[in-house]
């Protein structure tokens, strides 16, 4: 089945939504964004390895890692988790390190479907609309796609 994800950028306002089905069940997707083994397996684009320096997934917690793409280059990112409630919600920070000062606010939610199927739905809110808008032309979409075709692979 093919689940495609669905970005919806709204002109004028810092936020982006997305709404992605998995052929998994809640706990199985759940557990795939909180074990740190399973998130270097899946997380960003196609051919970039990713270092995962710290990842603490609970209330308070904190988290940082690093990619890397073919030619070398690094992208880190860091940010908090607010709050993390098992197989439903994840509330976080997310930074870019190369944009600083344009920390996101995020929102999943983990939605069973039935069937052993599930949606996650996103929200990430900018400071700004031009920080939001530079982290949709930084390849975000294709970056989050191809992260997530690998996602349904590490599922299986």
């Amino acid at each position: 089945m093919s689940n495609e994800l669905h970005l919806d950028v709204p002109k004028d306002v810092p936020w982006i939504d997305f709404t992605r089905e998995f052929d998994a069940p809640v706990a199985a997707v759940f557990d795939a964004h909180r074990d740190p083994d399973k998130v270097r397996r899946w997380l960003g684009p196609h051919g970039y390895e990713m270092d995962v320096v710290h990842w603490e997934f609970t209330d308070g917690g904190a988290y940082e890692y690093v990619h890397r793409d073919p030619d070398g280059g690094e992208y880190g990112f860091r940010g908090s988790f607010h709050t993390v409630r098992d197989d439903e919600t994840v509330i976080q920070t997310f930074e870019f390190v190369g944009m600083p000062d344009q920390v996101a606010l995020e929102f999943l939610t983990f939605e069973d479907l039935g069937d052993g199927r599930t949606r996650l739905r996103g929200r990430s809110i900018g400071r700004t609309v031009e920080g939001r808008d530079a982290m949709v032309e930084s390849g975000m979409e294709s970056g989050m796609r191809e992260g997530y075709v690998r996602l349904d692979s590490v599922l299986r």
